[in-house]
């Protein structure tokens, strides 16, 4: 743990999920709240604050400056960037990718499946690129790629790529050019 950290009685950080697992590095200022489980094999820029009830799991990187929201899962072998929230409840899955500067709305469901249970697959989790925005409710499908800047609306279903500086909306999601008023890419501090 780095400097000025906390952690709650009832949180437990340095699950092991293997007898070899490596506790997980935390840099400074970091704040785990009660009920959160964050696995060895992780490693954590500073400024990290979860939620209560957050779960991280083994072999994931988070930069700097990250808010993992009440009742949000990361489960594992996934990278985040610096200066991001992922907000209530929210899904990330095994095998994703989150950059810089990026936010995801409450509830939010990225998956890595394309067919659960009838089909043997490799799991390949969406990519968030840098400056991404993904509204409440909103469901990612395997595999796609949100491209730098864009905004996916809340409740959009995302079943193919985003190209940078776009609005996908609706379920299919449908892509339309990004509105000045969301142009610029997100400042999260």
């Amino acid at each position: 743990m780095g400097d000025d950290c906390t952690v709650a009685p009832d949180a437990t950080v340095g699950h092991r999920h293997a007898a070899d697992a490596a506790p997980p590095r935390f840099g400074d200022r970091a704040t785990v709240r009660s009920g959160s489980i964050v696995y060895c094999d992780v490693e954590v820029g500073d400024d990290f604050t979860t939620g209560h009830n957050v779960l991280v799991r083994e072999d994931t990187t988070i930069g700097d400056d990250v808010v993992v929201g009440t009742n949000t899962v990361v489960d594992g072998t996934t990278a985040i960037g610096s200066h991001v929230s992922l907000q209530t409840g929210v899904y990330v899955p095994t095998n994703t990718a989150i950059g810089d500067e990026v936010f995801v709305g409450p509830c939010a469901v990225l998956t890595n499946d394309p067919h659960p249970i009838r089909e043997a697959v490799d799991l390949e989790g969406p990519t968030l690129e840098d400056h991404v925005s993904v509204g409440a409710n909103a469901t990612l499908l395997p595999g796609v790629t949100v491209g730098e800047g864009s905004f996916v609306a809340a409740g959009a279903v995302v079943t193919e790529d985003v190209p940078p500086e776009t609005l996908a909306v609706g379920a299919p999601a449908e892509h339309r050019p990004l509105p000045e008023v969301l142009e610029g890419g997100n400042q999260i501090a």
